[in-house]
């Protein structure tokens, strides 16, 4: 990822590192009961501030045991780049327990990182530059139509579930990054190559690849 001329950085931005990758407009929900987050997630609710999404690349995203370490925790590693997250609601329906739904904003890469005492990964991090929007091209036009599609039979079958999906409004429908993210939240795609798709700089790229896998599972447009 590029970083503009003056690009804005971050100091002590607190990461919440998980299997899958975050996509700036991405709608995450997530269930928050491991102490050394409950405390982040309610400070940067109570100040509006954001934290960052990371995804891992070896170890589990609840901290387990292992007695064998330095520290008496299992080891945990992640990818060097992320989103922010910010969060747009917030619910405690029982004491240890907070249940938030975040929006994903600018990705960023990871200058410096430490881990607190009590678990939490805490980083220096530098913004990039808010992606271009590029129309989408008449070629990938099927690749927008299917996506549609699947909305409208989400929103046909399961009304109720509709807000744990990333399919949000606003819907942005004729951004070729915007669409190619929504896909890449949607498949069954691999950690790893998630975080490949949202770091790429190139939203019709990104596209492409999306066309290129949807094709390769046998995804009707």
């Amino acid at each position: 990822m590029t970083s503009p001329p003056e690009a804005l950085q971050l100091r002590q931005l607190p990461l919440f590192p998980l299997q899958t990758a975050l996509f700036p407009g991405g709608w995450m929900p997530l269930r928050i009961f491991e102490v050394r987050y409950l405390d982040m997630i309610k400070r940067c609710h109570a100040a509006g501030a954001p934290f960052g999404v990371v995804c891992l690349s070896a170890g589990s995203e609840v901290r387990r045991a292992d007695p064998s370490s330095a520290d008496g925790f299992a080891h945990e590693t992640f990818f060097d780049a992320g989103t922010l997250a910010h969060i747009e609601q917030l619910a405690s329906p029982q004491p240890g327990l907070m249940l938030i739904h975040c929006r994903g904003q600018q990705r960023f890469h990871i200058d410096a990182r430490h881990r607190l005492p009590h678990g939490l990964w805490v980083a220096d991090v530098t913004l990039d530059a808010a992606e271009p929007v590029v129309p989408v091209p008449e070629h990938l036009a099927s690749t927008r139509d299917a996506l549609q599609r699947v909305l409208a039979n989400l929103q046909e079958r399961e009304p109720e579930g509709m807000n744990e999906l990333p399919l949000q409004p606003p819907y942005q429908w004729d951004d070729s990054g915007w669409v190619a993210n929504r896909w890449a939240e949607l498949l069954p795609l691999p950690p790893e190559l998630k975080h490949r798709l949202m770091v790429l700089d190139s939203p019709l790229l990104r596209l492409e690849l999306i066309s290129d896998l949807l094709d390769r599972m046998g995804v009707e447009r």
